[in-house]
């Protein structure tokens, strides 16, 4: 075989003994330089493929805001809800603690009213909340339909074209229903109505009698010790006794001050007296006077020993009455009583005021006044006693202010009348506390029972929301990296992806900027004035125990309370306000929960795979699996499933319509209506926005298979 003129082995080209040819050089230089292009084209395929997950993640976070602001509004009227009914509660039971006040009782029956008619607002509320939450549920997946594919082709630029379909899991979801009001809170209202006029007219007779009562304990306080520094029970007996000390106290205030007081006073002057009584003057007369006080201080000192006073349970008390002249003397054992010396006079019994009288000397025998009036007997010459002598000695102490019995007398009259006056109150005041005793368990018990009727929602996308997202876009797939070393032809293809997200609670503390935000709409309208503007304060500050639970609850009837004129002579008033306040007190209100709900992107497999996922999420797990196990016929989803998305997603659409009242709260004459409102071209623009969306999406399959799909 002829052999070529010039050669050289293949290998001394690329390499020869002093290392690497010129030629091999050049050869792993191009090498190189193809293998970055083509994996810098490869990354670029990859980053302009990747960018649909993105934008899919994105839409699927737009379909999850839109239940997510539903939810907003269902927790919105669960709250109106649950305020109104403790609204309606807390106005009868300040009506009813008003009745017991005549100075409120006017306030009190149209709290009762206005507790009535925020019960029926409630009722209204519920039956149009109910409503209009179904009518907005019902477009859903309407709304979250429109909203992923709205921020899909928000993403769209010269080169990228983007469509998406949201789906909702569960699909549907039962009409929302809103419980009626519990019977116990209409029959407490009822009762409260029912008992109004009987607690009204009661309590006027208790407040009368014990008006009657208040007045006559100011009047004997005024004589035992409230005159001071004038004439009174305390200033006689430091001056005519010299009492002094724990003895004779002195009181500034009724209140603090009680009849027992007086009657201890009394007690302890009679024997202080008796201890330092002596004669005004010389002479038989004089000391004559001063043996009968002396015996008219033993006889009230030992009087005044069975006197009493016991406050409680029930008023009780019983002040000795002194006599105040002869008549009355007569009636006491002053009269009756053989105590005085008897001598005999020219065969005539004599009776003698005391036995130091010089006629009396040697006397064997005592005798009573009674005896002496009985006829036949002689007065003494000396010491001039009769009848009258005795009956005199308290006469003018007891008739004019600077005497003691002047003012004791005053003050027993004064205990006989509080007393009679509380014995007439006490029925009285009785009767009203059954009674309202009686609303105010009925009260109680619905306010305990309001929590068990709540407004409650599991509408479509609870479990999660699954979005199919495609890129329609051409783009060149060497675009930005141009090269002689990577030869591409054509256009990248169109880019899919799925994606899912789930709704989580997020304990920010939003929540309660949403609630707070009904009664500031209703401030820039105005408050109305009078008890309408009550009701409204009430529910005002209710809606905030929603969130705060029982704290708030009380606060709100402490205040109440705190507005209303309860001050009354009977004290039921006070009584009443105690006992709502611990009524209210052990309902034990617990706050609702707040959490705000935003969506989150999970994994599709998680949301298809609930066991409230409908037949589609059961095809599209079923297609993921088949896309695994088989990556080239996976292109089939989007036109196996979008038939069914179209249907859904568009029988919402008449229901959403251009802005839904879901509800209207009417409390103190205000109306404040909760909206979810759209744009007004949204219905038809969202309509061909989203149909051309799901053509798009069909249309996939017969770009990647060749076969044309028939609906």
């Amino acid at each position: 075989m002829r052999r070529p003129f010039f050669s050289v082995a293949p290998g001394r080209l690329l390499r020869d003994e002093s290392g690497l040819t010129t030629t091999g050089m050049v050869l792993a230089l191009l090498l190189t330089l193809s293998l970055v292009f083509s994996s810098a084209q490869v990354y670029r395929i990859q980053s302009v493929s990747s960018r649909v997950q993105s934008v899919a993640d994105a839409a699927s976070l737009a379909a999850g805001n839109v239940v997510a602001e539903f939810m907003i509004a269902v927790r919105l009227c669960d709250a109106v809800a649950l305020s109104l009914s403790l609204t309606s509660l807390t106005a009868t039971g300040l009506g009813v603690v008003a009745l017991c006040v005549p100075g409120a009782q006017a306030a009190g029956g149209k709290l009762i009213e206005s507790g009535q008619k925020t019960g029926q607002a409630r009722d209204r509320f519920s039956r149009t909340a109910s409503e209009g939450l179904t009518r907005v549920q019902k477009a859903l997946p309407f709304l979250s339909a429109v909203a992923a594919a709205s921020v899909a082709s928000a993403n769209d630029s010269e080169t990228s074209r983007y469509v998406a379909m949201a789906v909702l899991v569960p699909d549907s979801a039962p009409d929302i229903g809103v419980a009626a009001e519990d019977a116990a809170a209409a029959q407490a209202r009822d009762a409260a109505a029912s008992q109004a006029e009987d607690i009204k007219r009661l309590a006027n007779e208790a407040d009368a009698a014990s008006r009657e009562a208040n007045e006559a304990k100011r009047q004997a306080f005024e004589h035992d010790c409230g005159n001071r520094p004038g004439y009174c029970m305390q200033e006689r007996a430091e001056t005519l006794a010299g009492m002094k000390g724990s003895s004779n106290p002195l009181y500034s205030s009724v209140d603090a001050w009680s009849f027992s007081v007086a009657l201890r006073r009394a007690q302890a002057y009679y024997p202080a007296r008796l201890a330092s009584e002596a004669p005004d003057g010389q002479g038989v007369e004089a000391c004559a006077r001063s043996e009968l006080r002396k015996r008219f201080f033993a006889y009230a000192s030992e009087e005044l020993s069975r006197g009493y006073v016991v406050e409680k349970p029930e008023f009780r008390a019983y002040f000795p009455h002194l006599p105040k002249n002869t008549d009355e003397m007569r009636e006491t054992t002053l009269y009756t009583d053989p105590v005085y010396p008897c001598t005999t006079e020219d065969g005539l019994p004599v009776l003698h005021a005391w036995s130091g009288c010089p006629r009396a000397a040697g006397f064997s025998s005592t005798a009573s006044i009674a005896a002496m009036e009985g006829g036949g007997w002689e007065t003494c010459s000396e010491c001039g006693f009769t009848a009258a002598s005795m009956g005199k000695v308290a006469a003018a102490s007891s008739s004019i202010d600077n005497g003691f019995e002047y003012h004791y007398e005053a003050v027993a009259r004064a205990a006989d009348a509080y007393q009679e006056a509380m014995q007439r109150a006490e029925p009285a005041k009785q009767a009203v506390k059954d009674r309202v005793a009686d609303v105010l368990a009925a009260l109680k018990e619905a306010c305990s029972r309001v929590g068990d009727y709540r407004i409650t929602a599991r509408p479509p996308g609870s479990e999660g929301f699954v979005v199919l997202c495609a890129n329609v876009g051409t783009d060149a797939p060497a675009k930005g990296f141009e090269s002689t070393f990577v030869q591409v032809t054509g256009q990248v293809g169109t880019r899919v992806a799925v994606s899912a997200s789930t709704l989580v609670a997020d304990s920010s503390g939003e929540g309660g900027n949403v609630i707070s935000s009904l009664t500031d709409d209703l401030a820039q309208h105005g408050a109305p004035a009078g008890l309408a503007g009550v009701a409204l304060d009430c529910w005002a500050g209710l809606l905030s125990a929603y969130a705060n639970g029982q704290s708030s609850l009380t606060n709100v009837v402490r205040e109440g309370l705190d507005g209303l004129p309860l001050i009354g002579a009977s004290g039921l008033g006070d009584w009443a306000a105690d006992e709502l306040s611990g009524a209210v007190e052990a309902v034990g209100l617990q706050p609702a929960n707040l959490d705000v709900l935003r969506p989150a992107v999970v994994n599709a497999a998680h949301v298809a795979g609930s066991d409230k996922a409908d037949s589609f999420c059961a095809r599209l797990v079923e297609l993921k699996r088949q896309a695994i196990a088989h990556p080239l016929m996976s292109n089939g989803v989007f036109s196996s499933l979008a038939a069914s998305v179209r249907r859904d997603a568009f029988a919402g659409i008449d229901a959403a319509g251009g802005s839904v009242e879901v509800a209207s709260i009417d409390v103190g004459g205000e109306s404040v209506p909760i909206e979810i409102s759209l744009p007004p071209a949204v219905r038809e623009f969202a309509k061909g926005a989203l149909g051309e969306a799901i053509d798009q999406l069909v249309s996939l399959y017969a770009n990647v298979t060749g076969v044309r799909p028939w609906d």
